[in-house]
């Protein structure tokens, strides 16, 4: 199993262009749907706590669930899937693109790139949004948050602890409204 799991997330981290977010949707095909290692709402659980861990989401996500599935061998191996592929494919371009860095060819290349990137990451923010089950609410907080963030330039952190803490705060006071 093992090698199973260093096999999935190698394939993921060789052939997912645009970073951790465009891994999602891949890993959670391989992982839940495919596989069935894990259940969908584990998978949503694992992606909040990965994105509230340091680092990179897609190695955190890699590394909780080859802790789950093999303690930490399985933590170990899935991390290394991850990053290999980034580490070889960098170390292979800083080898020889800096020698065609201005050649017209591979200027389009990198053109053409950037637009599957950024459909890859809207897919994600999709495929997340639609399966938390947003409300109407959840979707007004994320669109206020997300124009918060981009115009106001203010810190996602110290919007992720408002978030935490207003939730602690709309909780208590529902508990303590029923009592």
């Amino acid at each position: 199993m093992l090698f199973d799991m260093f096999k999935i997330f190698f394939k993921v981290g060789a052939f997912t262009i645009g970073g951790g977010y465009a891994m999602l949707p891949i890993i959670q095909k391989e992982i839940v749907d495919n596989k069935k290692w894990v259940k969908e709402e584990e998978f949503l659980d694992t992606i909040a706590i990965a994105q509230g861990s340091p680092g990179p989401i897609a190695v955190n996500v890699s590394i909780f669930i080859g802790y789950k599935l093999k303690g930490f061998k399985g933590a170990l191996v899935c991390t290394l899937g991850t990053t290999l592929p980034s580490f070889l494919i960098i170390l292979l371009i800083a080898t020889v693109f800096f020698q065609f860095r201005n050649n017209p060819i591979i200027e389009k290349v990198f053109l053409g790139i950037r637009p599957a990137v950024v459909a890859l990451i809207a897919s994600a923010v999709y495929q997340l949004a639609k399966k938390s089950k947003f409300g109407y609410k959840k979707v007004i907080i994320s669109v206020i948050t997300a124009l918060i963030i981009v115009f106001l330039s203010i810190s996602p952190i110290y919007l992720i602890l408002i978030g935490g803490i207003g939730s602690i705060l709309y909780n208590k006071n529902i508990e303590n409204r029923q009592k």
